[in-house]
């Protein structure tokens, strides 16, 4: 091969490759509003959730009057299932178009999706259709998980990843609170009559839906994506941006002096590459990730979606009052990624994951024995549930964050969206329909059954985070995890070779 040739091959090798230090100088950054901007507008998206899932599992009970939808126990169990079936389509479709698109796109499509069909549950007119539009809601929920928890780790500075990421995730029990609050006013026959009540219920969420919409026009996309399909000059600007105005500020950066990271432009990553990282190359994350997410799915949707079921059949607690008790149950989820987050950046993400998944699952099988021997009135109950998801609260954020910073940028929001999806389709799907079926029977033996079962899985998740899970805590993206493009550029004409 004559030099010409030679020159003509490693010209064409470099036009497609580039160095950057856009990684570097975006965990450089010290903690500032345009981070906090970044929180509050993607991270609501856990909000909305929270508000959703609080409203379905509160009006619950309402739902069976035969002035509303007149659904039975076991209906109201399966629109649980409905929604999480819809949030695993939706995690899986997004998701992929997520890395593909980008970040920015999707999580405009996914929260209009979202708005759209939250809208269409209002006007629900009998079973049918309404899990129809839970799974329609669900499906916008479950892309938002992908678009949002990615832009969001590609966007945070790495040594308070951890804390950041469990706080976003607590954001789901704010919207909880929200909701519980909504229920107790809008249920109120006093208030609106009975037929009404619950439908405007459903439109609050859409109501909140528009604004944060509006609200994310402000974010950019994420650098990092921009960085890898060629578009190097808007992350350099984005960046540098966001420098500018610390500066300005009287910041002073640290001198950014890691070498460059060099990569190869790619547009889309092939499914055989997707399929040799997730299961050959990162096999023991997998396994991880989907161990993680499976066993608190189940656990967290064994009580969230049957709760009020649970006050109302044993407790004998009104329907328009079942939102009381979930107060305090949401506060003490809400403060627990709060308090214990920053513990997940300086202890470190092993030894907080695994002891808060243990101590959760242990917590639960011991309520669940309390329950049925019929030692717990609905005030003590609604204590033990929130002292022991004051800690599962933390295990749960953390598996999200776990999946969210362990595989490459090129495939970041899909492996989020499968772990998402399969933990939900085993753990999360199964567990609504199973315990409203449980509490529908009546018998608080099988409904301890129920919770053993939910406790035991989340002790083993803990043994395999033990085991397998990553010392990923103040380390960036790119060392967790090196870019499937990341190329050293040819330093002479053999390297072109």
């Amino acid at each position: 091969m004559n030099t010409s040739t030679l020159q003509a091959k490693r010209d064409r090798s470099c036009a497609n490759q580039i160095e950057t230090q856009v990684p570097a100088r975006l965990d450089r950054l010290p903690w500032n509003r345009w981070h906090l901007l970044v929180v509050s507008a993607l991270g609501v998206t856990w909000l909305l959730d929270g508000l959703e899932v609080t409203l379905a599992g509160a009006l619950g009970p309402f739902l069976t009057k035969p002035e509303t939808l007149g659904l039975t126990s076991a209906g109201v169990g399966l629109s649980g299932t409905s929604y999480l079936i819809g949030a695993v389509i939706g995690a899986l479709g997004f998701g992929y178009l997520t890395d593909r698109l980008g970040r920015k796109r999707l999580f405009y499509v996914t929260l209009s999706v979202y708005l759209v069909a939250t809208l269409l549950t209002a006007c629900s007119w009998n079973l049918f259709s309404y899990c129809l539009f839970r799974a329609l809601t669900g499906t916008g929920i479950g892309g938002e998980y992908a678009a949002i928890n990615s832009a969001v780790d590609e966007l945070i500075p790495a040594r308070v990843r951890g804390r950041v990421g469990l706080a976003i995730n607590a954001t789901f029990w704010l919207g909880a609170l929200l909701g519980s609050g909504a229920t107790i006013i809008l249920l109120n026959p006093a208030i609106l009559p009975v037929n009404l009540g619950w439908r405007f219920a459903f439109g609050l969420g859409a109501f909140f839906g528009l604004f944060i919409l509006l609200l994310r026009r402000w974010i950019p996309e994420s650098p990092r994506w921009l960085m890898l399909h060629g578009r190097n000059e808007e992350a350099e600007k984005i960046v540098g941006e966001v420098e500018e105005s610390i500066r300005r500020k009287g910041y002073d950066l640290a001198t950014c002096d890691n070498p460059p990271l060099r990569l190869r432009v790619r547009h889309s990553t092939p499914w055989d590459e997707i399929w040799k990282t997730m299961a050959h190359r990162h096999r023991a994350r997998s396994f991880l990730g989907f161990s993680l997410m499976a066993s608190q799915a189940f656990f967290y949707n064994a009580i969230f979606f049957s709760y009020a079921l649970v006050l109302a059949q044993f407790y004998h607690v009104p329907a328009g009052q079942v939102g009381l008790y979930l107060i305090p149950f949401a506060i003490g989820n809400a403060l627990g990624p709060m308090v214990l987050g920053p513990l997940f950046d300086t202890i470190g993400r092993k030894p907080m994951i695994a002891g808060t998944y243990a101590l959760s699952g242990l917590l639960l099988i011991v309520s669940g024995w309390l329950f049925s021997r019929h030692d717990l009135t609905a005030t003590t109950q609604t204590i033990c549930w929130s002292a022991i998801f004051f800690i599962a609260s933390s295990a749960a954020s953390s598996a999200y964050v776990t999946v969210s910073e362990i595989f490459p940028l090129e495939i970041r929001a899909l492996a989020i969206a499968i772990f998402y999806a399969s933990g939900t389709a085993f753990g999360g799907v199964l567990a609504p329909s199973l315990f409203g079926y449980l509490s529908g029977l009546g018998s608080r033996s099988y409904l301890f059954i129920g919770y053993t079962v939910a406790g035991i899985l989340m002790i083993y998740a803990a043994v395999i985070e033990s085991i397998w899970g990553v010392k990923a805590e103040r380390q960036s993206l790119e060392k967790l995890a090196p870019p499937l493009s990341e190329a050293s550029l040819p330093k002479s004409l053999s390297d072109a070779l």
